[in-house]
């Protein structure tokens, strides 16, 4: 009986496959580290309290989501407040009721009566204060608070809305620092900013529909404040950050990569073996 014997392996394979290691390493190596960049960037877009969108037509009406981040991991947030600019008052602020969250409207006398649909008002809504009641926003989560505002004016490129977040643990963080101009480093704690455009081209100037701009000034000379009780809109619900989208692209990218280089690599050695 005759005995065979396993053929040799070609003596160029054996080279090609050991040259093939470190570049293999080199590639999983390199999507390790567009991973870890990718991720990076994503943390800090949404480190600051914001509005979504940031973008509305002058002399419109709109709705804005005011998003808060909680930033520590041993206190909930308990309270939030929005302060609007004096110097360019609303006819009206009307927040959506949020559950777990009291709202409350403040309103104050502006320097000059505010014209709105045809009536001169003598009290404008200037701050909305939400308080927690059912738990806050815990750490490692997010909240967003709802508020239609307008009539936008139409003599500014931006509202600068200030905000305080309290904490459970008695901490006061103001985002109050006004933004830099273009090109200019960003403050520790910037103020949210709703960026004002003119109206789109062939459009009436309101940037919503009838029935916002009637219920808004209802809201500019009766409304004292909302209540609370419907639904809550997340991150699914509200149209997502550009920088959040951005980063999150990015993220995906670096982790494919990543991923793709280590299968790769494992795949060379497994043949390599055999």
């Amino acid at each position: 009986m005759q005995s065979t014997t396993p053929s040799a392996v070609p003596s160029t394979v054996l080279p090609a496959a050991r040259s093939a290691v470190p570049s293999v390493r080199r590639l999983a190596a390199a999507g390790a580290v567009a991973a870890a960049l990718a991720l990076a960037a994503a943390g800090p877009a949404a480190a600051h309290v914001s509005v979504n969108p940031d973008e509305a037509e002058q002399g419109g009406y709109t709705t804005i989501d005011v998003k808060v981040p909680n930033e520590r991991d041993n206190a909930s947030t308990v309270k939030v407040e929005l302060t609007f600019p004096a110097d360019h008052p609303l006819a009206s602020v009307m927040p959506q009721p949020v559950p777990g969250w009291d709202v409350k409207v403040t309103k104050t006398k502006p320097a000059e009566p505010v014209e709105a649909h045809g009536r001169k008002l003598t009290e404008v809504p200037s701050k909305v204060t939400w308080t927690e009641t059912g738990g806050g926003i815990e750490p490692g989560t997010f909240q967003q608070f709802p508020v239609s505002v307008g009539q936008l004016p139409e003599d500014t490129d931006r509202l600068v809305l200030k905000a305080v977040q309290t904490y459970s643990n008695d901490e006061v963080v103001r985002w109050i620092e006004e933004p830099p101009a273009e090109g200019g480093e960003e403050p520790e704690h910037p103020a949210p900013v709703l960026n004002l455009v003119p109206p789109a081209e062939g459009g009436d100037g309101h940037g919503g529909t009838d029935a916002d701009a009637e219920s808004g000034a209802e809201s500019g000379a009766d409304a004292d404040q909302a209540g609370a009780g419907t639904t809550t809109r997340n991150e699914a619900g509200g149209a997502a950050d550009t920088s959040d989208t951005t980063a999150r692209v990015l993220a995906a990218t670096g982790i494919v990569l990543g991923a793709g280089g280590i299968a790769y690599g494992v795949l060379a050695g497994r043949r390599r073996t055999s």
